[in-house]
């Protein structure tokens, strides 16, 4: 991620805003960022799932030390969304959960947007 990996944005910083990311998908379905966050951000999601479609004890604590509290979940609501609502969905599925649609440059900064959403 070029937008990412430039001075003055560390490792700690990088990784927390993927997991705010990660977790705001599961939480909403949908979110609106930018679209090289959206592009790392979607590998996370991919892997979160596919972590959840095993679900075993050790998966389902790989996918707890990842989710961080939201808004309208906190971290122990998100894991058991995504353990029973969200790996039901996509048991049949291999790979391919989320889209990403464009949504043109954003007025202040020219920044190209974009809506990361679960498929």
């Amino acid at each position: 991620m070029s937008y990412i990996n430039k001075k003055g944005k560390t490792t700690s910083w990088r990784l927390m805003v993927i997991r705010q990311q990660v977790s705001d998908v599961i939480a909403y379905n949908q979110i609106t960022t930018t679209l090289t966050k959206a592009k790392e951000t979607r590998k996370h999601v991919e892997k979160i799932i596919t972590l959840a479609k095993k679900n075993t004890l050790a998966s389902r604590r790989q996918a707890a030390s990842i989710l961080l509290d939201t808004q309208v979940a906190t971290k122990d609501e998100l894991l058991k969304k995504l353990f029973d609502s969200v790996q039901k969905k996509y048991k049949d599925r291999n790979g391919g959960y989320t889209r990403i649609l464009k949504l043109g440059n954003r007025l202040g900064d020219n920044v190209e947007e974009a809506i990361l959403q679960l498929v």
